[in-house]
């Protein structure tokens, strides 16, 4: 197939990605928190940045689809490449699933029966999944010219509602009592492990690599500018919106920003920012379902699973992955929407956030000992590239500690349930 992707397409796919529902729905999250969420957004915005680095090296080095599944089977074999694998892909379902949610939340600024009646929302969530499904088994090409796109239409209302919160807002509003009592460490804890969803995705450009122009340099160059582009944006929009909505107001809120731009340009500046959303988090959604059928697709090839998982139709796209895993993220939505859509929201963003941490952490230690090995064949060590690599290590390690104790749970749980899978796809190998 012929590649499609320059640099603006993986960047369209790293900000779609990236700034997706996150930022639209997580000022509601972080409200309870106040102003202390701001040391959050600056921690996982710095370490995501050595992460983008760190992932830049690794794409220098060797460019392969499957991003860094590929990194980490190179390095520590099989089984470790297996898990990375597992894990993201889990992650990538998770993601689909809460961003169905946070659409679903938007267009109830419209319809508010839709937010109202469980069993509604958990329908139109599952619809939005589907659509996204049915536009990216037409094909690479166009699943990416959508991407780019949505892309670029989401920055306005993005930056409408940042600047307008800044001027016109309070400080006031920002100040909340819950959590006073809990140690400061422990609580930005919590608060990394949050706001690192909405950072989560940036690996997402290393994915694709076969079908990317010159991947050794656009993959670098768009995860560099998507991550900075995320972080300023990012910043600057949950101030905004703190200032502008008292925090228990905000704690309750299904659509933040637009409830937000009601307070700066009326009804119809907030309908205006209801669609940007909508137009962000479909775009959001389907980037994920973009890049879902990629890991099975490269195990396949591996031949890790089954070569069922690598067959492609005449666009080049793996139906059958891509469809199976349509239908896992409508049952992920459908078990947890028994916690209502904000407590659902919480749970997957979550739980996907864990599951995406660890192949951060396994990337950067791959990156330390590929080093070792270049000093080992006589080459000196890149000071630079290890030093990003132990901070990239560090704060991931100190993300996942955030997590708490039921998401860790329930994040090893789905990731051993992947054990017998493998196990069962390599005795049909060597049959």
């Amino acid at each position: 197939m012929k590649k499609v992707m320059g640099f603006w397409r993986c960047w369209g796919l790293v900000i779609g990605i990236v700034i997706g529902n996150g930022i639209f729905m997580l000022p509601a999250v972080l409200a309870p928190y106040g102003t202390l969420s701001l040391y959050a957004w600056v921690i996982s915005g710095v370490g995501t940045i050595f992460i983008a680095f760190m992932l830049s090296q690794l794409a220098k080095r060797n460019a392969k689809q499957g991003g860094f599944y590929a990194y980490t089977r190179d390095t520590f074999g099989d089984l470790a490449g297996y898990f990375i694998a597992w894990g993201y892909w889990i992650s990538l379902l998770t993601a689909v699933a809460a961003g169905s949610i946070a659409l679903t939340g938007y267009l109830g600024f419209f319809i508010p029966v839709i937010t109202s009646d469980p069993m509604i929302s958990a329908t139109v969530a599952i619809v939005f999944i589907w659509v996204c499904t049915a536009i990216n088994i037409t094909g690479m090409k166009a699943a990416s010219t959508f991407q780019l796109v949505t892309s670029l239409l989401k920055l306005l209302p993005l930056f409408i509602v940042a600047i307008g919160g800044l001027y016109l807002g309070d400080f006031a509003n920002t100040v909340s009592e819950e959590g006073q009592n809990e140690p400061t460490l422990f609580l930005i804890a919590e608060m990394v492990m949050i706001t690192m969803w909405a950072y989560v995705g940036i690996e997402a450009v290393t994915l694709p690599c076969d079908d990317v122009i010159s991947p050794e340099k656009n993959i670098p160059r768009a995860l560099i500018a998507g991550t900075l582009t995320a972080t300023v944006v990012y910043i600057a929009i949950s101030l905004g919106v703190m200032k502008l909505i008292p925090a228990a107001e905000l704690a309750q809120s299904t659509s933040p920003l637009a409830d937000a731009a009601t307070v700066i340009l009326g009804t119809w500046g907030a309908a205006f920012i209801a669609i940007g959303a909508l137009v962000s988090i479909f775009g959001n959604i389907n980037a994920n379902v973009l890049i879902v059928g990629i890991m099975p697709d490269a195990l396949s090839k591996d031949k890790l699973i089954a070569p069922f998982f690598s067959k492609h139709n005449d666009a080049g796209i793996p139906v059958a992955t891509i469809v199976g895993s349509g239908f896992l993220a409508s049952l992920l939505v459908v078990m947890n929407y028994s916690e209502g859509l904000i407590g659902a929201y919480k749970a997957l963003i979550l739980l996907s956030t864990l599951t995406v941490l660890l192949p951060y952490a396994v990337s950067s230690m791959a990156e330390l000992l590929l080093q070792r090995k270049d000093k080992e064949a006589g080459a000196k060590i890149n000071w630079q590239s290890f030093s990003i690599a132990i901070i990239a290590l560090i704060f991931a390690i100190f993300a996942i500690i955030g997590s708490g104790l039921m998401i860790a749970l329930q994040g090893i749980i789905l990731y051993l349930a992947g054990l017998p899978f493998y196990y069962w796809s390599k005795s049909k190998r060597s049959d």
